[in-house]
């Protein structure tokens, strides 16, 4: 299984940011989301599309992919 399964970018697709299974939902929303609704359940209700599968992958893909050290 790929690591990022879940991830897709489509550089036609929502300016080709990371995404969550093709939906328009963003990394960085669910990054945002996460960070807003700390309560698993308050999450649930607010994006009930998510899965804990595709909270994973986020968080995973953006630690991957940040350009430490550079300002």
């Amino acid at each position: 299984m790929n690591r990022f399964d879940r991830i897709t970018v489509n550089p036609a697709f929502v300016s080709g940011q990371p995404c969550i299974r093709g939906m328009r939902l963003t990394v960085k929303r669910v990054l945002e989301a996460v960070a807003l609704y700390p309560n698993p359940d308050e999450l649930q209700r607010e994006y009930p599309e998510l899965e804990a599968e595709d909270i994973r992958q986020a968080r995973d893909f953006a630690a991957c992919t940040l350009n430490w050290g550079q300002t």
